[in-house]
């Protein structure tokens, strides 16, 4: 064998190593509904109404990127900007991470995710993205100030009993570990981390306004 062949098959090996890809995947944390809230740019309920692959450019290798856009009715805004929200983007298939909507303009669901600006903005798999049938009175109620009275707070999911708060501005998020690994239990559909006018942070559940000095919580 020439002394050079097996450098440049070392050489040949390195260039495909850097060319490879990895393979699709997506996975996401769970995280309490308030949170999802407090972490968006935007949140609205929405319906959408029709579905098209448009270019977003090109990747590292000069491929086209494609992406959903989704042509929304907007219903109402929860968080965002003045302008309505008339386009939402997100990736092409689940694999990664993009979300399905239904497209038939009867479905309506809490959207949340990321501004592009321009009425325009982009969810993934792991955003927030909910049929407005499937919320509680609690969480549809929550939308409109209790959850952002919380997102100073840290929500910390409870992997297994027991666990406890770390700081006095934690909630502990025990849906997780009460209810075999149910992201959708009582805490979810029903209580708010609420900020205290000490600074601590407390569950609240009811449908009336908390007040900002509230004392007497029943925990979860």
């Amino acid at each position: 064998m020439p002394a050079a062949l097996p450098s440049l098959l070392a050489w040949l090996a390195v260039l495909l190593l850097g060319r490879a890809r990895p393979a699709d995947a997506c996975s996401c944390s769970p995280i309490h509904p308030q949170q999802a809230f407090c972490n968006a740019d935007v949140v609205i309920r929405a319906k959408a109404v029709s579905a098209k692959e448009v270019d977003s450019g090109n990747d590292i290798y000069g491929n086209p990127i494609k992406r959903i856009q989704y042509e929304i009715k907007q219903i109402k805004m929860f968080k965002g900007p003045d302008q309505d929200i008339e386009f939402i983007y997100t990736a092409p298939s689940t694999a990664v991470c993009g979300r399905l909507l239904d497209t038939g303009g009867k479905k309506e669901y809490l959207i949340a995710g990321k501004s592009e600006g321009n009425g325009k903005m982009h969810i993934t798999l792991c955003d927030l993205v909910s049929t407005w049938d499937s919320l509680s009175p609690t969480q549809k109620k929550s939308l409109n100030q209790r959850y952002q009275m919380g997102c100073e707070c840290k929500i910390s999911r409870c992997l297994s009993i027991p666990c406890f708060v770390s700081s006095s501005d934690e909630c502990l998020w025990t849906d997780w570990a009460m209810e075999k690994n149910n992201v959708d239990g009582r805490q979810a559909k029903h209580y708010a981390c609420i900020k205290r006018s000490d600074g601590s942070c407390a569950w609240y559940r009811g449908m009336a306004p908390p007040k900002q000095e509230f004392l007497d919580i029943e925990d979860p």
